[in-house]
C-alpha cells in the first residue's frame, strides 16, 4: 500500500482533517447509541485516510474503546480471502488468547472461526459452503457484539477495494445486520481505483442504501495545510516560493508532499516514487503509452485537435489509443474535447520518461502545430503554451522570443509571478541568441526593469533586489538619471518589505539626481512624501506632495496624482481627520478605475479598510476587506497590497472578537511569504489575541521576532507606538508593572510621537493600566509619567468613536468606556472595561454593582477565551459575591449563527459557505459549542438548543 510506504518524512503535527476527525468521532457516539454501524472514507491514494484512521483509533482507544485493525491485500484481482477479517481475530487473539475470544461464543462455535486462524483447533467439515459461510458471519457479528458489552469496540478496515469476494459478503452482512450499541466499523477505499467494472462499485452502491452506514469523503489538503504539513516536517516555516512549488506539483495530497520534501532541495521523487505512478501506465497497451507520451509533452491538460495534430492520428485511432487509459483512470476526459492526466504527478512521470531526442521532437511539434493554428489551445493561453514548447524543443531563437512574448501578455493579464520566470528565461537565452535586443525591441537592462518590475508587482523581494542591482550596475547615473532615479525608487520599495535602514537617504539621493521638472521627479516626490509622513515629518511631506500634484497634473500622469492623493490622505489619518481621508482615498481609487490599474486600486482600497477600523466601522471594513482580497487577487497583487488588506481583515476580526478566524486570516497570509513590514503588522495582530488568552510563549516567539524585546530602532511612528503598546501588555501580562513602566518612559522620552488619535489615545490607555498597577511600588516614577502623559493627551484630538473610548479609558471613566466599546462591539475592550468598573465599585463598598458588572464581563471573556482575563473576573466575583449565569449567555452571536444551522442538520462545510468563514473555523465553532452546552454530539446539541431556548426569536 502507498501508505505503508518506509523511510519517509512524516509530518509529526497531525495537519488538517479537523472536520472529518469530527465527523468520525460524532458518527462513533451514535454508534455506541446503536444509531449508526458503519462509515466509509473514500479518497485518492495517498490523501491521508489511513492518518486519519489512526488518529480517529489513538483518540478512541485513549477514551477507553477496543480497536481492532485489518487490511485488504493486493495480491491478484480477488485479493486473499478474508484478509482483514484474519487480521483483526489475529490481533484479538494476541490480547486475550483464544480460549477468552472462544469463551465469547456458543459453545462449538469456535470451529467456525478456525478456517481463519488455526488456534481455534479443526475447522467444520462443510468448508466454504453456504451455510458454513453463513455461521461464519453469524460467529463473527456474535464476537463484535460480545465484545461491545464489555467496552465499545471499532473494527477498522482499511484498502476495501482490494477485498477479496468473501471479505466484501462479509463487509454488507454486517454493515446491516449490527444493531448492537457500541460497536462501529470504519472502511476505506480509494475513490480514484473504482473504474466502471470495479467490484466494490455494487456493494458501496448496497451500502449506500442500508441506514446506518455512512459515508465520508476525505479532500486534497488546502494551499495553507500543505504549508502546515510542511512546517512539520521540516521544524520551521518554509520559503513562499517552496511552499507553491510542493503545492502545486503535489496537488494537495500529503503522501507526495512527504515524498517531495524527502528528496530535499530539489522537491522531486525517489524512484520508488516513480515507480509506483508508472505502474498503472505501464499495464497500458503499447500504442497507448506511446500516445500517452506525445499527450504528457502537452501539459497536463490536451485538446483533442492538438494532440491529433501532433501525433498524426485520426480521430478514431486517437480515440481508440486512449480508451484503455481512461478506462484506467489515467486519464480523464475534460471539457472543450480535452484530455487530462488525473494527476499532474502521472504526467510528469511519463514526461520524464521521454528519450532527450523524443523530448526534443515532441515539444517542437506542439509549438510547430500551434504557431499554424493558435486556436488549438485556449483563449489566452498560445503565448505561454508556444514559450513553454520551444524552450522544451532547445531552439534559443524561438524560446526566447515566445518568452518575452509571454511575458508581456501576463502583465497585461495580471499575471506577474507568471511573468518573472519568462523573463528570467530571456535573461538566461539572451547570450546565446545573436541580435537578441533587435529581436524583441528592447535590451538587456530594459529587460531587467520589467523583471524589477514584476517582482516589485507580485511581492517576490528577493528577486526585485537581485533585477534592480543588475539594472543598476549597467547604467551610469550623468548619462541615464532618470532610469537611474526610477530604479532608486523600486529599490526603496524592496528595502521597506525587508524593513531595511536608508531609505530616505536614497530617495533624497534619487531626488537630486532629477532636478527639473518631469514626470521622473513626480515619482521620486511622490515616494519620498508618503515615506516622510510614515516618520512623522508631516510637514515637509505635505510640501512635497504640493509640489507633486502641481507636476502629475501638468504631465497628466493620472497614476502619480492618484498616489499623491493617497499620501495626502495619509497624512490626514495620521491628524484623526478619517472622514477626509476616506473621501480623498475614493477620488484616487476613481482613478485607479478609470486608468485600470490594479495597484493603484487596491492600495485605496487597503488604507481606506484601515480608515473604517480606526473609525469603528469593522463591519463596513470586514466587507471592504473581503471585496479587496478578490480585487488584489484578480489584479496578481496577493503577495503585495493583498497582504496589506489580509492583515486588516485580521484587525477588523480581532477588534471583533473573532479571534479564531483572525488568526486563520493570519496564518493564511504567513503562508504566503509577506515582506517583513506585513509580516511584522500580522504578527502584531496575533500576539494581540495571544496576550489576551495568555499564551505567553507564543508571544514571546512573536515579540523576540519583533525586536520588541531588545527595543530593536523603528523608523515608522505606528511601529513605535504598536511595539511599546506590545511591550508593556507582556510586561502587565506577566505581572511585572515596573517594567512595564520603564518601557512608557522609554517611549515618552522619543522624539516623535503619534499623532494619531485612536493609537496615541490606545497607548495612554495602556500606560493609565501601568500606572494604576506600579502606583504603590514606584510612586514618584509613576506620577511623573502620569504628568507626561498629560501633556501627550493635551495635543491628541478626540475624532470617532474608537478614539474616544480609548480616552474615556485613559481618564478613569470606566463605565462610560465598557458602554462605548458595547456600541462599537469589541467584546474584549467592553470586558475589560467592566472589569476595571467593577474593581472601583468593589472599592467603594457597591458590591452589588461590581457583581452586576462582572456579570456582564464574565460570558464574554470566556466566549473569547481571554483565560487571564477569566481569571481576573472571576477571582473578584468570589471576593463580591459569586455569579450565576444563563447557558446562553456562554453563547456569542456567531456561536447562535453557527449552532441555528447544527440544529438545521447542515454539515460544517454547508454552514461555512453560508457563513463565509472557513471550514477549520466552523468546526471550532462547533468545538467551543459543544463544551459550553456540555453536550458531545451535533443532536445533542440540537436538543439542548430546544429546551434551552436559545434560538428563540
Amino acid at each position: 500500500m502507498l501508505d505503508d510506504m518506509r523511510g519517509r518524512s512524516v509530518s509529526p503535527v497531525f495537519v488538517g482533517r479537523e472536520e472529518e476527525l469530527a465527523a468520525l468521532a460524532e458518527s462513533f457516539q451514535e454508534a455506541r447509541k446503536g444509531a449508526v454501524t458503519a462509515v466509509l472514507v473514500g479518497g485518492e491514494a495517498g490523501v491521508g485516510k489511513t492518518r486519519l484512521l489512526q488518529r480517529f483509533a489513538e483518540q478512541c482507544a485513549a477514551g477507553g474503546a477496543h480497536v481492532l485493525f485489518g487490511g485488504c491485500v493486493e495480491l491478484s484481482t480477488e485479493g486473499l480471502a478474508y484478509a482483514p477479517f484474519t487480521a483483526a481475530l489475529r490481533q484479538l487473539v494476541r490480547e486475550q488468547g483464544p480460549a477468552a475470544v472462544a469463551a465469547l461464543l456458543p459453545e462449538g462455535a469456535e470451529r467456525d472461526l478456525a478456517r481463519l486462524l488455526p488456534e481455534f483447533g479443526e475447522p467444520t467439515g462443510d468448508g466454504e459452503t453456504d451455510t458454513g459461510r453463513a455461521r461464519l458471519f453469524e460467529q463473527f457479528l456474535t464476537l463484535l457484539e460480545r465484545l461491545a458489552e464489555q467496552r465499545p469496540t471499532i473494527l477498522v478496515i482499511e484498502d476495501i477495494h482490494w477485498a477479496d469476494r468473501s471479505s466484501r459478503d462479509l463487509i454488507a452482512f454486517l454493515s446491516r445486520n449490527l444493531g448492537a450499541p457500541q460497536v462501529l466499523i470504519v472502511m476505506t477505499y480509494r475513490s480514484d481505483d473504482l473504474h466502471r467494472q470495479h467490484p466494490l462499485r455494487p456493494v458501496l452502491a448496497e451500502l449506500g442504501r442500508v441506514h446506518g452506514v455512512l459515508r465520508l469523503d476525505l479532500p486534497r489538503l488546502s494551499r495553507d495545510e500543505v504549508a502546515q504539513q510542511m512546517t512539520a516536517i521540516l521544524g520551521k516555516t518554509p520559503e513562499y516560493t517552496k511552499i507553491e512549488k510542493v503545492y502545486e506539483r503535489s496537488e494537495g495530497i500529503p503522501l507526495f508532499v512527504e515524498a517531495m520534501l524527502e528528496s530535499g532541495e530539489e522537491c522531486t521523487f525517489p524512484d520508488s516514487m516513480q515507480d509506483l505512478i508508472l505502474g498503472s501506465v505501464e499495464r497500458l497497451p503499447d500504442e497507448t503509452q506511446r500516445v500517452l507520451r506525445v499527450a504528457a509533452a502537452g501539459g497536463l491538460r490536451v485538446g483533442h485537435a492538438l494532440l491529433a495534430a501532433v501525433s498524426g492520428l485520426s480521430d478514431i485511432e486517437l480515440e481508440t489509443a486512449l480508451r484503455p487509459a481512461i478506462a484506467g483512470n489515467v486519464l480523464q476526459i475534460a471539457d472543450n474535447r480535452a484530455y487530462v492526466f488525473r494527476h499532474s504527478l502521472i504526467r510528469e512521470a511519463v514526461h520524464d520518461e521521454l528519450l532527450p531526442g523524443e523530448h526534443q521532437r515532441l515539444h517542437a511539434r506542439f509549438a510547430q502545430e500551434i504557431s499554424k493554428d493558435r486556436r488549438l489551445v485556449p483563449p489566452g493561453r498560445a503565448a505561454v503554451e508556444l514559450a513553454h514548447h520551444w524552450y522544451g524543443a532547445r531552439n534559443d531563437h524561438w524560446a526566447l522570443i515566445s518568452a518575452w512574448e509571454a511575458a508581456q501578455k501576463s502583465f497585461k493579464a495580471f499575471a506577474y509571478t507568471e511573468a518573472v520566470p519568462l523573463l528570467e528565461r530571456v535573461l538566461m537565452l539572451w547570450d546565446r541568441v545573436p541580435d537578441a535586443a533587435e529581436l524583441i525591441g528592447a535590451d538587456h537592462t530594459a529587460v531587467l526593469e520589467r523583471a524589477s518590475e514584476a517582482a516589485n508587482a507580485g511581492g517576490d523581494v528577493e528577486k526585485g533586489i537581485k533585477f534592480v542591482k543588475a539594472a543598476l550596475s549597467q547604467l551610469d547615473e550623468i548619462e541615464e538619471p532618470a532610469r537611474v532615479a526610477e530604479l532608486i525608487v523600486r529599490r526603496t520599495a524592496f528595502k521597506n518589505a525587508k524593513n531595511q535602514a536608508g531609505i530616505i537617504d536614497d530617495l533624497r539621493h534619487a531626488l537630486r539626481l532629477v532636478p527639473e521638472p518631469s514626470t521622473s521627479r513626480t515619482e521620486v516626490v511622490t515616494t519620498l512624501s508618503r515615506h516622510l509622513m510614515l516618520r512623522g515629518h508631516i510637514e515637509e511631506a505635505g510640501e512635497l506632495i504640493e509640489e507633486g500634484l502641481l507636476l502629475s497634473r501638468r504631465f497628466g500622469d493620472r497614476c502619480l496624482e492618484a498616489d499623491l492623493l493617497m499620501n495626502l490622505a495619509l497624512g490626514h489619518s495620521l491628524n484623526g481627520d478619517m472622514d477626509t481621508t476616506i473621501r480623498i482615498n475614493e477620488q484616487a481609487l476613481e482613478i485607479g478605475r478609470e486608468e485600470q490599474s490594479g495597484r493603484l486600486i487596491t492600495r485605496a482600497i487597503g488604507n481606506t479598510i484601515d480608515a473604517l477600523i480606526d473609525m469603528g466601522r469593522e463591519d463596513d471594513a470586514l466587507r471592504m476587506s473581503e471585496a479587496g482580497w478578490r480585487t488584489a487577487k484578480k489584479y496578481g497583487r496577493i503577495r503585495g497590497s493583498g497582504l496589506f488588506i489580509m492583515n486588516n481583515w485580521a484587525e477588523s476580526l480581532e477588534t471583533l472578537g473573532r479571534w479564531d478566524e483572525a488568526i486563520e486570516s493570519v496564518e493564511t497570509a504567513l503562508n504566503l511569504g509577506p515582506g517583513l513590514r506585513n509580516r511584522y503588522a500580522l504578527l502584531r495582530v496575533r500576539a494581540d489575541i495571544a496576550m489576551a488568552r495568555g499564551e505567553l510563549q507564543l508571544v514571546e516567539a512573536i515579540l523576540s521576532e519583533l525586536g520588541v524585546l531588545k527595543d530593536r530602532p523603528e523608523e515608522f511612528v505606528q511601529d513605535i507606538t504598536n511595539n511599546a503598546r506590545l511591550h508593556m501588555s507582556w510586561h502587565m501580562t506577566k505581572g511585572e508593572p515596573e517594567h512595564a513602566l520603564a518601557v512608557a518612559e522609554r517611549v515618552l522620552a522619543w522624539p516623535k510621537q503619534s499623532s494619531k488619535p485612536m493609537l496615541g489615545w490606545r497607548l495612554l490607555a495602556m500606560m493609565r493600566t501601568v500606572c494604576d498597577a506600579a502606583e504603590t511600588t514606584a510612586p514618584d516614577r509613576t506620577a511623573a509619567l502620569r504628568a507626561q502623559a498629560a501633556e501627550l493627551a493635551a495635543g491628541l484630538s478626540v475624532i470617532g468613536p474608537v478614539a474616544e473610548a480609548y480616552r474615556l479609558t485613559y481618564s478613569g471613566d470606566f463605565d462610560a468606556a465598557a458602554a462605548a466599546w458595547e456600541r462599537l462591539h469589541r467584546p474584549h475592550n467592553q470586558a475589560k472595561s467592566l472589569l476595571r468598573a467593577a474593581t472601583a465599585a468593589a472599592r467603594s463598598g457597591d458590591r452589588e454593582g461590581a457583581a452586576t458588572r462582572l456579570k456582564t464581563a464574565l460570558p464574554l471573556a470566556r466566549a473569547l477565551r481571554a483565560t487571564p482575563l477569566v481569571a481576573e473576573i472571576e477571582a473578584l466575583s468570589r471576593r463580591v459575591g459569586g455569579l450565576q449565569e444563563e447557558p446562553s449567555e456562554l453563547l456569542t452571536p456567531r456561536e447562535l449563527e453557527v449552532l441555528r444551522l447544527v440544529t438545521q442538520g447542515r454539515t460544517n462545510r454547508d454552514i461555512a459557505a453560508e457563513l463565509f468563514i472557513s471550514a477549520k473555523t466552523v468546526s471550532v465553532h462547533v468545538s467551543n459549542i459543544l463544551a459550553k452546552l456540555g453536550v458531545t454530539t451535533r443532536g445533542e446539541a440540537a436538543a439542548a438548543a430546544h429546551r434551552l431556548s436559545l434560538l428563540s426569536s
